[in-house]
């Protein structure tokens, strides 16, 4: 079998430029995973208010049937019970966790922070936007809503395990960053983990102490420890997680690939001697060193390329490819002529593969099998972005549309 990543075209960091004014060069090497970086409004490009606002928050609330846990509520640094805030939906939607717009109304006049989760997959111009800016960084994102009455903090200091980029939306807040108690923290390394070094440093004078207005961006590596507090009315931000893949994945692929390898080694297969006793070290020392001996030599032969594939069906399942509407997919495939123009969905993370007799086009859309003189047709497109069904090929086309890998120009 042989594959190839369709090479992604160059975007020009459009997404990144909305939220840093330094070039992202600059940016790569001073900030990413290291420093803070703060950006005021005027510095910027555009305001935020075309992807989020407080009009937004109402009607999340009031008329999409939000449920948990796309929201939560929390007060004084503590998450509320879901009971507080939701209800059941009623006749024919007998939902319990549906939110209760009064009973969050209630809660939040009461000093209690909404936190409206996944607002990537829930609010269309978040999702747009969250897409490009993983394509831009190369990392997968998320994004979630705070919203705070004034004079009010939501949680006390803690810090995120995946770096963050905060988006003034409406209203101010004063924020208070400090160096981290652990560096670079992993996904399985929580603050909690280390509450009482994190209580003892939120007693430190902050690096950074500043308040954020309407179209101020803040960006935080993992680790940085920081509160918020609301300043006059209302402060709604965004908070974009940039979840980075790290050497640390790196190393669990490559552990994974050398242990399928060692286990090519009938030595490494072979059972323990008859009454073994596995807590006993002293009588398994032996079979750890063979062990040893085959994963370090196993481990030594994994290359980059052994890895790639790997990396990239675990980069495919961290996002979504861009939305498509399913009837109107259909009624394209239905009403497809040679001259209709297509082009690629976007954010797909294509990959075409060759195999014994077939080939196959796999991507965030799922896999799509082709006859092997559909591969030159499938490339073209794939790379060029655009083409009309009479290039690709009229039932190429449509097989393609239907997949959700070709969408109207």
């Amino acid at each position: 079998m042989t594959s190839s990543r369709v090479p992604a075209r160059a975007s020009g960091h459009p997404a990144l430029r909305r939220l840093v004014a330094v070039e992202t060069d600059s940016f790569a090497a001073q900030h990413w995973g290291t420093e803070p970086l703060l950006t005021r409004a005027r510095d910027l490009p555009l305001p935020f208010d075309d992807l989020f606002s407080e009009a937004a928050v109402d009607e999340l609330i009031a008329s999409r049937g939000l449920r948990t846990p796309f929201l939560r509520m929390a007060k004084e640094g503590s998450t509320l019970p879901d009971r507080a805030f939701t209800r059941g939906g009623g006749t024919g939607a007998a939902i319990a966790d549906q939110a209760g717009d009064d009973q969050v109304l209630r809660e939040f006049a009461g000093g209690a922070t909404l936190v409206l989760q996944g607002l990537h997959r829930t609010w269309a111009p978040v999702v747009e936007f969250a897409q490009q800016l993983a394509a831009d960084l190369g990392h997968p994102t998320q994004v979630n809503a705070y919203v705070t009455p004034p004079q009010n903090t939501g949680f006390s200091d803690h810090y995120d395990v995946h770096d963050v980029f905060v988006l003034q939306i409406g209203g101010a807040k004063s924020w208070r960053i400090r160096r981290p108690v652990h560096e670079l923290p992993l996904r399985t390394e929580p603050w909690t983990e280390r509450r009482a070094e994190v209580e003892r440093a939120a007693r430190d004078v902050p690096v950074l102490e500043t308040t954020l207005e309407p179209g101020d961006c803040l960006y935080l590596p993992r680790g940085y420890l920081h509160s918020a507090t609301a300043q006059g009315g209302v402060s709604t931000h965004l908070t974009i997680g940039v979840h980075a893949w790290t050497r640390h994945h790196l190393a669990q692929e490559m552990l994974t690939v050398a242990l399928g390898r060692a286990a090519q080694d009938p030595a490494v297969r072979a059972s323990l001697p008859l009454g073994a006793s596995l807590a006993d070290p002293d009588a398994n020392a032996a079979d750890v060193e063979i062990v040893r001996d085959a994963l370090l030599r196993a481990v030594s032969e994994v290359g980059a390329a052994d890895l790639s594939a790997a990396l990239a069906a675990a980069d495919r399942k961290t996002q979504r490819a861009a939305p498509v509407g399913p009837l109107a997919q259909h009624a394209l495939a239905e009403t497809l002529t040679p001259a209709t123009e297509l082009h690629v969905r976007a954010h797909l993370a294509a990959e075409l593969s060759v195999h014994d007799g077939y080939a196959a086009l796999t991507s965030r859309a799922g896999t799509l099998r082709l006859d092997p003189t559909e591969l030159p047709a499938a490339t073209s497109f794939l790379e060029r972005g655009v083409a009309t069904a009479g290039e690709i090929g009229t039932d190429l086309a449509r097989r393609l549309v239907l997949a959700g890998i070709a969408v109207p120009a």
